[in-house]
């Protein structure tokens, strides 16, 4: 059976508090209350939910995945509405939700670090608050103050869950050819509008955890221009909603089928169909034909969770590859005499729990930094610095997205490689979070949709600015470790400044190709995105190594924290830099791309 999840709340705690920009996001309106000890609480009292409640579902629910039954009902793993009512009884659905709507207000900084547990625990279970949150953010920036009153506090209390509804069977990533349609209607509903169409990949879609479904749904209106500029957004509840807030009737709209996937199989990934009857009733948000600027305030939260996702299934696999590496006593090892000793003691399986454990550290640190700017984005008044941090939100998304999620893959993967052929049997659990971490490139947007929007919109558009301010705090950050007296840290301040020369080279190269080819320089652009994540990821880890060097005798915490940093900059950050030879030559790999994969 698998080992159960035990949240890291230590190095989460290390990272809001000592590492992130937490004393700029204590002091943002609506924050002032979030100190070092209510921090620590939510934590520990998250942290044992994740372990006591959700990750006992974990591997049942892949063994058992949800089921569509008679009547287009859906029905979901055994234990998870009992662990959805806990966890909406217990108030973690509206952890970060706005106080407005009920919500309790604190940081995304902290939510960030919470998303973590429920992700890594049960990965299936957390796909339904991660989806409602993401729609709760597009009601609350964009809808009507009615539309806000009617659906945002039974959402936020979790009575009610959100989907986001984009993907067409004709129409994968190229939204531009969605086709479902919306036609205006005067009625007893009010000015409302039919739509009509099918969705695909809508998780939980269908469910039996709450009583509504609000779902967010691109669709076209009749006179609506071609191509993405023609797209609206809908909000298209499951059952009306009445005046007084009570429910109505069953809207047309139906779960027709379930696909069945690799992994996440507790999730239920629903095939939806609108509009078999009369239409579906769907009300506009906001104006006509701006659906997809829209919907990218839901994507652009779920991309972050997303990477989130990346870090939790890292981590979950790397506890069960500890666990297993220690419990397997196995062969000899060179200095341990001529005992068989623990597969960890063996070098190679050292360097790989190694490898994982450092990476995972990196890309929390990062993915936590991001969710902090996210915080100095929205809630502050300076609007100076909302612009500042916005463009450091903007810039560190698709590298959370895409840098996180393909690291999942690779550090699963070592997870079952530590199990040795134990891994490629389902009985360990190793196997399912290599494949559970499988589609986390995938959804919402791919690692290339992510790289493309990374070259195109976040170094082209201003000219690589951010950028260049990032660099330079990486090139001080290098200089601070060059000058401390540890030779780790000071073999770690070369690399990481040659890492931001080669960093910066390699982005001005990508954008000289742009004007020149933009298919060539697009064709580096995943390599482009890789880099920044072990560069940025080293940036992290470095910061953290300045910090932990006068503690490490304090307490053994942050002596292997530094001890993960320094095997960061030697084993990870180096062995990368060479991605930037794939950047520089994209113009030639196209072409020879193009010469020796022509279909037969």
């Amino acid at each position: 059976m698998p080992v159960e999840y035990s949240a890291p709340t230590r190095d989460m705690q290390f990272v809001i508090e000592e590492l992130a920009p937490f004393e700029r996001v204590a002091q943002l309106p609506g924050c002032e209350e979030v100190t070092a000890d209510l921090v620590q609480a939510v934590l520990e009292e998250s942290g044992k939910f994740a372990q006591g409640v959700l990750s006992p579902m974990n591997w049942p629910s892949d063994r058992q995945g949800a089921r569509l039954l008679e009547g287009n009902r859906v029905q979901t793993s055994p234990g998870y509405s009992d662990a959805y009512l806990q966890f909406v009884e217990a108030g973690w659905h509206g952890l970060s939700g706005s106080t407005a709507h009920g919500g309790q207000g604190l940081p995304e900084l902290l939510g960030t670090a919470v998303s973590e547990m429920w992700q890594s625990a049960c990965m299936s279970f957390a796909l339904c608050p991660m989806l409602t949150a993401g729609a709760i953010h597009a009601i609350e920036s964009h809808g009507t103050e009615e539309q806000k009153q009617r659906y945002l506090e039974k959402m936020v209390s979790g009575q009610w869950s959100g989907t986001m509804n984009l993907t067409e069977p004709q129409a994968g990533s190229d939204l531009a050819a969605v086709t479902t349609k919306a036609v205006p209607v005067s009625g007893p509903n009010g000015d409302h509008y039919r739509i009509t169409g099918t969705k695909i990949y809508i998780t939980y879609g269908e469910h039996d955890l709450t009583e509504n479904i609000i779902h967010l749904v691109l669709a076209r209106l009749p006179d609506a221009p071609a191509g993405v500029k023609g797209i609206s957004l809908f909000i298209v509840p499951k059952y009306l909603v009445l005046g007084d807030g009570s429910l109505g009737d069953r809207n047309d709209v139906r779960c027709i089928s379930l696909e069945h996937k690799l992994g996440i199989n507790g999730s239920p990934t629903c095939v939806m169909s609108y509009g078999e009857k009369e239409g579906a009733v769907g009300y506009l948000v906001g104006e006509a034909n701006r659906g997809l600027e829209y919907m990218f305030t839901m994507m652009n939260h779920a991309r972050l969770q997303v990477g989130v996702q990346g870090i939790s299934i890292s981590d979950r696999a790397y506890q069960q590859a500890l666990w297993y590496a220690y419990d397997r006593v196995q062969g000899r090892v060179h200095g341990f005499g001529d005992e068989a000793r623990p597969i960890a003691d063996h070098p190679d399986v050292r360097r790989m729990l190694a490898s994982m454990k450092a990476r995972v550290e990196a890309m929390r640190a990062l993915g936590y930094e991001a969710a902090a700017y996210l915080d100095l984005a929205t809630r502050t008044d300076d609007a100076e610095q909302k612009a500042l941090a916005q463009a450091r939100v903007d810039f560190l998304i698709p590298i959370v997205k895409g840098w996180c999620t393909e690291q999942s893959i690779e550090i699963s993967s070592l997870g079952v490689q530590v199990h040795g052929g134990m891994g490629y049997v389902e009985e360990t659990g190793a196997a399912q979070h290599f494949r559970d971490a499988r589609i986390t490139t995938i959804y919402e947007g791919t690692t290339a949709i992510q790289a493309n929007d990374f070259l195109g919109r976040k170094l082209l558009r201003d000219k690589g600015a951010e950028l260049t301010r990032i660099a330079k705090e990486i090139t001080q950050t290098a200089q601070f470790l060059r000058a401390a007296d540890h030779p780790g840290c000071k073999r770690f301040g070369a690399t990481l400044e040659r890492a931001a020369s080669v960093w910066v080279e390699a982005a001005q190269a990508a954008m000289a190709c742009y004007s020149q080819s933009a298919a060539a320089s697009f064709f580096g652009s995943v390599p482009l995105l890789m880099l920044s994540g072990y560069v940025l990821g080293g940036q992290m880890m470095a910061r953290a190594a300045l910090i932990a060097l006068p503690k490490q005798h304090q307490e053994p915490f942050y002596a292997e924290k530094l001890a993960s940093a320094c095997f960061y900059a030697s084993h990870v950050l180096a062995p990368a830099l060479g991605i930037a030879d794939a950047v520089h030559a994209s113009a030639t790999g196209l072409d020879e791309a193009q010469r020796f994969t022509q279909a037969a």
